[in-house]
């Protein structure tokens, strides 16, 4: 039975089209529409049962353009390390420049966006603890987004034996990567929310987010085409070790203050 799993055939095919009046919707939009609202309307949530400091309405404000054009230009640049070769090939096309993100350079632009505009604010205190579920519920939607659109979306695995490979339409059985990274996202929330009461020192909690996403990153891409950006690995995987190298350097300075308030939920 399991043999076979992944040489059946979807009972949808890809990239899953909704049917909305008449109009044919892609259901890759639809859920980052989705992934935004209600990412945004759960940190909303958590905020106002948060017993963290209470920024200015223009504290706020900066420190949102500080994500939003951090994540923009982060997400971009790393989409252009991440194929160089296709984005000079296709130099003279602007449709194509403007096209194209990842995760991992939207998360770390955002989170140098956001350092970048507290230091200007002069504020010291950590603020990414209360955006690591809405993140963790948001990437997930988009993830399902991402699987229903099939192989156009470049986030698909590499062929695969095992019982579980997904074939996109091409008729070669994929490691559906994009669940994989559902799965991993959703572990991981639940093992930060188990261990929230060791997490005293704010800040803590985001930076272990990004410490155990980023290696994820890292690791899955091995599974994942990609283009090689030098040593082996993709421009994704140097953004995830130099990542990686930061967190680290952050957690132990962290570690290093004592604890004078309580964790974020």
């Amino acid at each position: 039975m399991f043999a076979h799993f992944a040489l059946i055939k979807p009972a949808w095919h890809f990239p899953v089209i909704l049917p909305v009046g008449g109009w044919a919707i892609p259901v890759h939009p639809v859920c980052n529409v989705l992934a935004y609202f209600l990412g945004f309307q759960f940190y909303l949530y958590l905020k106002k049962r948060s017993p963290g400091p209470a920024y200015s309405w223009e504290q706020n404000a900066w420190m949102l353009v500080g994500c939003i054009f951090g994540a923009l230009i982060g997400a971009k640049v790393l989409a252009w390390l991440e194929a160089p070769g296709l984005y000079w090939a296709l130099r003279h096309d602007p449709n194509f420049w403007f096209g194209g993100k990842t995760i991992v350079g939207g998360l770390l632009g955002g989170w140098l966006g956001i350092e970048m505009a507290k230091k200007a604010m002069g504020i010291s205190s950590s603020t990414g603890d209360l955006c690591v579920y809405p993140v963790i519920l948001g990437m997930c939607i988009g993830r399902v987004g991402c699987f229903l659109t099939g192989l156009s979306d470049n986030t698909c695995g590499t062929r695969t034996d095992l019982p579980w490979g997904i074939d996109y339409g091409d008729g070669i059985p994929r490691h559906p990567a994009q669940i994989y990274e559902i799965l991993f996202l959703l572990t991981l929330g639940w093992v930060l929310w188990k261990v929230r009461a060791r997490l005293t020192v704010p800040g803590l909690k985001f930076r272990w987010f990004m410490t155990g996403y980023l290696a994820f990153r890292f690791y899955i891409d091995f599974f994942k085409p990609h283009w090689t950006l030098f040593g082996g690995l993709s421009g994704i995987q140097w953004g995830c070790l130099l990542g990686l190298i930061f967190c680290a350097y952050s957690l132990m300075r962290l570690y290093e203050q004592p604890t004078t308030e309580p964790a974020h939920a």
